[in-house]
């Protein structure tokens, strides 16, 4: 299909076509009962060949939708006829599919047939999502020109799929016409979407608070599709027609809709009230779903345009508002608070511009005073749990708060590292909590990363200027800290931290010159290399090795007079299981070369010749005389 995609259409479509007559021909067969509409194919071998040609037009439908990509770029012009005809073809099947409602008829084999026909429909509508790349690069060859033939396409995309938004539709079927309507929402952005009868349905569908709701994930996309339709910027039209009045008013009328119960809960005496009258598991839905809601909508335009996040943000203030207001009620209901840090993550990772610094300032300030040590250690402890996934989204927030630029945020430096070393840090340095220590581990390389003169405050020309050895240093006790928690870590079997805080410090030193800092050559670095060859003598971390090996050299090469004459013959006294004249030896074979090959074979070699010896030492009898 790669290869020859003009040879895979021309074989693929005509029997395509013949399927498809086979499926569109089955209206004449649907009669009318007392108790629905029936498919009046009853012989066991009609239902078995219709059976063997709807699983054939499923698997062509999908092997169509795969050439979509074959139809863009540079040969939309040269393809266009061959790929209208498909998406037209496509438009009328979706269309047929969803006007007779084949989904919902009784058949003979219904445990077969039945699937069969929803697999079919779902199929129709996945194919035709293929090619919204294609009906973009139409709708913005045709912008200017005669657009009749791309809006019935549109339009008549629409008929098809609003019907299937409803509850009452098989899930497989409701999702596929979900996930079309939020590509032609996103990917499509046609200018006249939201008026088409169809859309309009569906706007008035999931306003509606008396109607019976989606199932989640539906209706979490439904509304990331109309949300998306008023946000996202119209392609080919300049600024001043975007409309972004209207349509910011009409966005804030969808949100505030979606929010309506949400928004009631702020308040202890609202939400009291309202936990009586719906009891606390359908408060809890209400909490859940509209959180998810919310988070996508945001997640969804993040990388967008400064306007779109503007209104965006807009539309949402008054239920971040409610969410900060609620957090602290449900602190200890971790299902609920990992939704809400949910929704705080990714507003603080897209809209946090908008939000603006006061604003994010209490958010931040209201984290920290709710996440006590306490609070911390009953998340923590329930190792892969809920609470687990709170702290984990907390120290996120936080790793995008140290990353910030500007000053803003510079006083919550101090909260922030003392959080993490007072607090968690001492909770999880025993504990395996892989997934809380990795978080934890990043925040510390974001905070020393973004936030260096925090610790060290002279610029690189004063250093230059006064020499490496009167560097100021503030803050020290935090950074001791920081890098004995990092040192700390090279002690534990957790080969993914292991990796994961090598990288940080290599980075940090090819960032910053850590190694070469005085505090760190000083009082470090020896531990540090000492560690490192340890862990390499004792094959802990072996599919590292290399790693180890060329941070051990990183480390070395700031001193390497200093290595030589001090720290190796140290190391070797220190080495248990081996004699004097063993140590003489391994001393000796460590050549003091300075290049980056030579001294990695001879930490190699110091590796596995003290292996060797120690080896050997351990598997004599007692009173052997060595020689």
């Amino acid at each position: 299909m790669e290869l020859l995609p003009s040879h895979a259409f021309s074989t693929l479509f005509p029997v395509l076509q013949d399927n498809l007559d086979v499926y569109l021909g089955l209206q004449q067969f649907i009669v009318t009962t007392g108790t629905g509409r029936r498919l009046n194919i009853t012989a066991e071998n009609d239902c078995r060949r219709l059976h063997c040609a709807l699983r054939d037009l499923s698997s062509l439908l999908q092997a169509v939708g795969r050439l979509a990509e074959y139809f863009i770029g540079d040969v939309f012009a040269a393809r266009f006829n061959d790929a209208l005809t498909v998406v037209e073809r496509l438009v009328e099947v979706t269309c047929y599919g969803s006007q007779i409602s084949l989904y919902d008829l009784e058949t003979a084999v219904p445990s077969v047939l039945k699937p069969d026909l929803i697999d079919v429909h779902a199929q129709s509508l996945a194919a035709l999502q293929a090619y919204s790349h294609w009906l973009a690069q139409f709708y913005s060859e045709v912008h200017r020109q005669n657009q009749t033939r791309f809006v019935t396409l549109i339009t008549s995309a629409m008929d098809a799929t609003a019907p299937l938004i409803s509850a009452k539709v098989p899930e497989k079927l409701l999702l596929s016409a979900c996930h079309l309507m939020v590509s032609i929402a996103t990917t499509v952005r046609p200018v006249f979407l939201v008026t088409v009868p169809a859309v309009q349905n569906v706007f008035n569908l999931i306003t509606d608070s008396s109607a019976r709701r989606l199932p989640p994930e539906a209706q979490v996309l439904v509304c990331r599709a109309l949300s998306n339709m008023l946000l996202l910027p119209w392609p080919n039209l300049p600024e001043s027609e975007q409309q972004w009045h209207t349509r910011s008013t009409n966005h804030g009328n969808l949100l505030a809709a979606l929010t309506r119960h949400y928004r009631q809960l702020r308040g202890s005496a609202n939400l009291q009230q309202q936990q009586r009258r719906l009891g606390p598991e359908d408060m809890k839905a209400v909490l859940h779903q509209t959180l998810r809601i919310l988070w996508d909508i945001v997640d969804s335009i993040s990388g967008e345009s400064t306007k779109a996040r503007q209104v965006c943000y807009q539309s949402l203030q008054e239920s971040v508002q409610v969410s900060l207001a609620l957090f602290p009620v449900f602190i200890h209901q971790p299902d609920v608070t990992d939704e809400m840090l949910t929704f705080f993550l990714t507003l603080f990772q897209g809209l946090r511009v908008q939000m603006g610094v006061p604003f994010t300032e209490q958010i931040i300030q209201t984290f920290l005073n709710m996440f006590t040590r306490e609070q911390l250690a009953e998340s923590i402890l329930q190792e892969g749990s809920a609470g687990c996934r709170v702290v984990e989204k907390f120290l996120k927030i936080l790793q995008v708060v140290v990353q910030e630029p500007g000053q803003a945020f510079k006083p919550f430096l101090p909260s922030i590292i003392s959080l993490c070393m007072e607090q968690v840090y001492p909770i999880v340095a025993e504990r395996s909590s892989p997934d809380v220590k990795a978080e934890l581990f990043e925040l510390l390389y974001q905070v020393l990363h973004h936030n260096w003169r925090y610790f060290f405050k002279s610029s690189v020309l004063a250093s230059v200027q006064r020499g490496v050895s009167e560097e100021p240093m503030e803050n020290e006790a935090q950074f001791i800290a920081t890098m004995q928690a990092f040192g700390q870590s090279f002690l534990q079997p957790d080969i993914h931290i292991f990796k994961q805080n090598l990288s940080y410090l290599e980075a940090l030193n090819s960032k910053h010159k850590l190694y070469h800092k005085k505090l760190f050559r000083t009082t470090m670095l020896f531990h540090f290399i000492n560690v490192l060859l340890q862990v390499l003598v004792h094959k802990s971390h072996d599919l590292l090795q290399d790693e180890i090996a060329l941070a051990v050299y990183n480390m070395a090469s700031v001193d390497f007079d200093s290595f030589y004459s001090a720290f190796l013959p140290e190391f070797l006294n220190s080495c248990q299981g081996v004699d004097a004249n063993q140590r003489t030896v391994l001393g000796r074979n460590f050549k003091m070369e300075r290049d980056l090959p030579s001294f990695t074979q001879s930490v190699h070699r110091l590796v596995n010749d003290l292996r060797y010896y120690r080896l050997c030492n351990g598997s004599l009898p007692p009173g052997t005389v060595k020689l």
